[in-house]
């Protein structure tokens, strides 16, 4: 996994490029009609129910627009939210306030949308071993935000990158010739030039995953698109060898089955690509 520096880089970047993007070279709607010395006052409206996200973020963006912003804080990330409730109120230059509106707007509709999906396959998962994890079908350049409200969401991340860990999926086996001489590269490779990374191996079926079991160095093996009853098998199979993670196709109707088949892990695009944004408004005091 990545570090917290690397992981602030990533939120930095996108809020100058955020900004960047919206703003150019001046919000010409503000900068028309609103003096430049005009103060007010703005409140984070909900207008859904869910698990808010992305407080601490716009804190950030507000600070990267205008240092001299204030925010008071009056629901902390993670907690359930109902329709009227106010999540914060912001206080400075009017023309800083709007200048924000959308980035603050887009990055928490989107955030609470996903932490209050991911609060669902949690819920769903009590009283198990298993832990939900994100996956890297993430928004192109929003990857730092969408695996931040996993976390607030309950989940767990994943990989956050090509970088961070190594995946032998089914096409890395085909092309290098088979399970075990993926296996067999990646680790010299990894002697080679000095990574010290985990190494996950995706299986395909039981005898996959008996053929990478003849291998040591292995993290996770991950269990994908296979039924309860081999996933069950599966699990048996690997034992204590290794950690599990079941994939392909899991909902919220049968996060649970799996679950119960005893694998450490399951992983789910769905927390970051199938969400509706959840509906907030940023309004005037």
């Amino acid at each position: 996994m990545i570090s917290e520096e690397q992981f602030q880089k990533e939120i930095d970047l996108i809020i100058a490029n955020a900004i960047r993007e919206d703003v150019g070279d001046g919000d010409h709607s503000s900068l028309s009609c609103i003096p430049e010395t005009a103060s007010g006052k703005a409140k984070l409206l909900v207008k859904d129910d869910g698990i808010i996200a992305g407080i601490d973020f716009v804190k950030q963006v507000f600070a990267y627009v205008d240092p001299r912003i204030e925010v008071e804080v009056l629901i902390e990330d993670g907690s359930l939210v109902k329709y009227g409730d106010i999540a914060f109120y912001v206080t400075g230059s009017s023309q800083s306030i709007l200048k924000s509106e959308r980035l603050v707007l887009n990055a928490m509709q989107r955030m609470s949308a996903i932490a209050t999906k991911t609060k669902s396959y949690v819920d769903l998962l009590e009283g198990t071993n298993t832990k939900i994890l994100d996956t890297r079908k993430t928004t192109p350049g929003l990857r730092a935000l969408e695996k931040w409200a996993v976390k607030i969401g309950g989940g767990e991340n994943h990989r956050f990158a090509l970088y961070d860990m190594i995946m032998l999926k089914d096409n890395h086996i085909d092309f290098a010739g088979g399970i075990t001489k993926a296996i067999d590269k990646t680790k010299s490779y990894l002697k080679e030039t000095g990574r010290d990374l985990k190494i996950i191996v995706e299986a395909r079926s039981l005898e996959e995953i008996e053929e990478i079991l003849k291998s040591d160095g292995v993290y996770r093996i991950l269990i994908d698109n296979f039924n309860y009853e081999d996933t069950k098998k599966a699990v048996t199979l690997i034992g204590n060898k290794c950690l599990t993670e079941s994939s392909g196709g899991i909902n919220e109707k049968t996060v649970r089955n799996y679950a119960e088949c005893g694998v450490d892990y399951i992983s789910s695009g769905a927390l970051t690509h199938s969400v509706y944004n959840m509906d907030l408004s940023l309004k005037a005091v």
